[in-house]
């Protein structure tokens, strides 16, 4: 007899498979990092554009405008190739695109 009782799981992971909850945060927590990538660059190109229209003649403030153009770009490139990756390595390692974006933790 168990003198603590029977302990239910939430209603939100009941019936699915037992590593869906904790895949499922690390699913939301890279979706919601990568969202955060998405917003900052957007912010970062406003700055930048409106930096580039303020500049005026000075070489030095539209040298730096560019830069910061560029670098935001090349940032939104590099979070754009890090889903490259994840889904050619979890089809090399894995053996699913998705594996690495979409994890599911097996029960031992």
């Amino acid at each position: 007899m168990n003198p603590f009782g029977q302990i239910d799981p939430p209603a939100a992971i009941k019936g699915k498979d037992p590593g869906v909850g904790i895949g499922g945060l690390i699913q939301k927590i890279i979706w919601l990092l990568i969202i955060g990538a998405g917003i900052y660059a957007l912010i970062n190109l406003i700055l930048a554009g409106y930096a580039f229209m303020s500049a005026g003649d000075d070489a030095k403030k539209v040298a730096g405008a560019w830069a910061k153009i560029w670098q935001t770009l090349m940032g939104l490139a590099f979070a754009a190739g890090a889903f490259v990756l994840a889904a050619i390595f979890g089809q090399l390692i894995f053996g699913r695109w998705d594996f690495i974006l979409n994890p599911s933790i097996p029960e031992l």
